[in-house]
Formats: structure tokens, sequence, C-alpha cells
């Protein structure tokens, strides 16, 4: 045993506490050193398959891989110390069944670290959030404005405008927390749907594009530090990095050209 006090990770038990209390502070990371920078504030470090879009470029997150999700998930396991660590499971990993989910979801917790797995999808993944919470395997899940299911959903826009497809994403939380999920994204709905949900679940809900209702939030940490380039209307920018990294290359490649980097103090010379 170690002498020093251990700093306790978050649980996903522990998240209960929220509920209804201070909310819960979340957002994504995709590497080591965001993950070091972040721990100290994040209740939940969240490692999102937006990576897809905000690490590699693609235009969807439905091109990433289990393999992606595990390594970028280790790096941000091995950077934190205390917040609960949750990885998504990419499109394609999870769907086919429960078996497939559960033999994905017991990998990716055993090579990263992680404590939790989120998976998109409402009532139709009810079953499989059942097989996976009761055989050990904590799992937050994630309704309204499905980025995985974006071809069906008819694009990026917000969900739940009509009554019927407001009963439908409520039916859809009521039937993830029955099945066993510790909490709950709701992305990309009518605010008073976001409100309704939670009021209603006796576990947590974060909120993205939801209410202020929600029991936590959560963005995007590029878009939260403005770094990508468009955002959505839930977007709020806490920085500017895009301008600062620009105005760094652009300084940095300025002394390189007139010669004025390095200077002697960055060279190794045998002056006594």
């Amino acid at each position: 045993m170690s002498h020093h006090a251990e700093i306790k990770r978050r649980t996903a038990s522990s998240l209960l506490a929220h509920k209804g209390e201070t909310p819960m502070v979340v957002l994504t990371a995709y590497s080591a050193q965001v993950a070091s920078l972040l721990d100290a504030h994040c209740d939940v470090l969240l490692v999102g398959d937006s990576l897809g879009m905000v690490v590699y470029g693609f235009d969807s997150t439905l091109p990433v891989t289990l393999e992606m999700m595990i390594a970028h998930g280790a790096a941000v396991v091995r950077g934190s110390k205390q917040a609960l660590v949750v990885i998504d499971m990419p499109f394609g990993s999870y769907q086919a069944s429960p078996k497939q989910a559960f033999e994905n979801a017991a990998r990716v917790l055993k090579e990263t670290g992680a404590q939790a797995v989120k998976i998109e999808g409402g009532a139709v993944m009810a079953e499989t959030v059942r097989m996976l919470s009761t055989r050990g395997i904590a799992v937050m899940g994630h309704v309204g404005l499905l980025p995985q299911s974006v071809h069906t959903l008819g694009g990026y826009k917000a969900q739940g405008k009509t009554q019927d497809d407001a009963d439908m994403i409520f039916a859809d939380a009521k039937a993830l927390e029955e099945a066993g999920a510790f909490a709950l994204v709701i992305e990309g709905v009518m605010e008073p749907l976001a409100k309704r949900i939670t009021q209603a679940l006796s576990i947590p809900t974060i909120g993205i594009g939801g209410s202020a209702a929600c029991d936590g939030q959560v963005l995007v940490v590029d878009d939260m530090l403005g770094i990508t380039p468009r955002t959505a209307k839930f977007v709020k920018r806490y920085a500017n990095l895009s301008e600062t990294i620009a105005d760094a290359a652009g300084r940095y490649a300025d002394d390189v050209r007139s010669r004025s980097f390095p200077a002697p103090q960055h060279l190794y010379s045998n002056k006594p």
C-alpha cells in the first residue's frame, strides 16, 4: 500500500448523487495531455466518437473503429486521476446483438481501464443495455439526436418537435432507465422535453442541446475551446484556441525564416 492518500476515481453509482443536486460537469477528451488538464474540473470525461470529426477529419462518426476508441480511451485513462471515464461504443460495434455488444464492451473496458461505455439508441437498445448492466458493465445511454443514426434521422437537427416524436424520445429514456443505464445523455432535443425527461427519471441526465434543468452538461472539448470551425447552436465557446494556435504558428514561421530561431539560448555549445 502506498502511504500517500490515493485519489479515488468516481464511479458510475457515485454520479447518482448529482440527481437534482449540483449538476455534473462532463467534457469529451481524446488525449492524455488534454485529459490531465480537464480532470480536476470534470466529474466525467467522455471519450466521444466525435473524435471521428475533431481528431480524424471524417464528416460523421460512422467511420470510427473500436481500435480508435480503445487507443484514445486508454490515453484518457492514463492522463486522468479522478474523473469517471466513459467510452463511446462506435457505430457497428454493438447494434447487431447483445452478445456482440458485450464482447466489444468488455474488450473496451479491459484494454483501456475505463469505467463505463456509452451506447446510442432508445428502446431498441434496451435489451442490450440490460444484458451489459446485469453482467457488470456500466452503461450510459444516449437519446434524442443520435449522431450514429444521422442517415436515418435526416441530418443533425433538433429532435422531438412533434408530440409523437417527443413521446417516442421520452419512452426511449424510460426504457433505458428500466434496462439499467446509470445515466443518460439527452442531445439536441426541444428544451421542455429534456426537462420533462430529467424530472421523470431517477438516473441523472446530461444535456447537450437539452436543458439547464438536466443533472449535468457535456460539450465536445474542441468546440468549447474554440478549435473547431463551425459549431452547433448548443455550443458556448470558452476560448478561441484556433486563433491562438494559428498566431503561434505564424510567429514561429517568421522566426525560422528570419533565422532568429533558434537563438543562442536554445543551442548547445562547449563554452565554459
